[in-house]
């Protein structure tokens, strides 16, 4: 009988079997499939048919696995088929609101520290650049595992709410990042390779590809607009704060949130603009969910479901 409790229904294998399949297919066609779409489905699959624990678990991270796909299927329809690149116009931005004079000449912040950069600072950019999505995916496991089942709900789909809002601005606005315009000029040539920028000291530092492999993935480096690496510490410091986690937690979340914020500008990855938005991006996110979604009956119906799911 425990056997029988811990199976999934016939309605459960079937929708998840049929929703794999069409995963499968749609890549297949529209993106190409790669050795990393065959984990994901992999990984999701063994953790729904292992046991009811695991099977929790896979539907509790839904959201994240919806995060993944959505960013790979935006291959599908390029956003620079959908309005022009701004190439040049950011970049001026920059420069009014935020340019550093250095020997008589105007730069953006990303042109002066590619002039005044340190083994340090580079050490310490990777170190904080790396940390941008294992840490917030590590925090919301804890809040799982500690079975705050509720709070790990509101800090996951507020998590994919923001990438999906960032995946918006992406298409409202295709913008190449700063290392595009320093090396590139202002002209937007697509299929431009993804590139380390100043994160490529690190690798020499440590004499391993860790940014290379990548960025050297990175098929559309048309979507400065808003910074996602400025936003997901956002996400997380804010919900540490609701847990009222350690002050020693806060604190770190609060440092890594300010370091990475730090190291997009530093390493000519992100003008303070995009950085910016990302951080509205975040909060525009918190607020849509707590004070907006959270507020519609139907909506708490089907939240409070999918607590009851992931908890029973």
């Amino acid at each position: 009988m425990k056997i029988l409790n811990s199976l999934p229904s016939r309605n459960e294998i079937l929708t998840v079997v049929v929703i794999a399949i069409i995963f499968i297919a749609i890549t297949t066609v529209f993106v190409g499939l790669r050795p990393e779409h065959l984990l994901i489905v992999s990984i999701f699959l063994i953790l729904f048919f292992a046991g009811k624990s695991t099977r929790k678990l896979a539907v509790g991270l839904l959201p994240f696995f919806i995060f993944g796909i959505s960013y790979d299927w935006m291959r599908v329809y390029p956003n620079y088929e959908v309005n022009p690149i701004d190439v040049r116009n950011l970049y001026d931005l920059e420069k009014f609101l935020f340019g550093i004079e250095e020997n008589g000449t105007l730069l953006i912040p990303c042109e002066y520290f590619a002039l005044h950069h340190s083994v340090i600072s580079d050490i310490l950019a990777g170190f904080f650049y790396l940390c941008w999505v294992p840490v917030p995916i590590a925090f919301g496991l804890w809040l799982y595992l500690k079975k705050d089942r509720r709070l790990y709900l509101r800090f996951s789909i507020v998590f994919l709410l923001v990438n999906l809002i960032g995946f918006a601005g992406y298409y409202i606005h295709p913008a190449a990042p700063p290392w595009y315009a320093i090396n590139y000029g202002f002209e937007a040539i697509l299929n431009t390779p993804g590139n380390t920028a100043a994160l490529g000291r690190f690798d020499e530092l440590v004499g391993l590809p860790i940014f290379d492999s990548l960025y050297s993935r990175n098929s559309n480096v048309f979507a400065a607009i808003p910074s996602l690496h400025a936003a997901y510490m956002v996400v997380a410091f804010y919900y540490a704060l609701v847990k009222k986690c350690h002050p020693a937690i806060i604190t770190i979340f609060a440092v890594l949130m300010c370091g990475i914020w730090f190291t997009a500008v530093y390493s000519s990855h992100h003008y303070i603009i995009d950085v910016l938005l990302g951080i509205t991006c975040a909060l525009l996110g918190i607020l849509f969910f707590e004070k907006g979604l959270m507020k519609i009956p139907g909506f708490i119906k089907f939240f409070n479901r999918y607590q009851h799911y992931i908890e029973a």
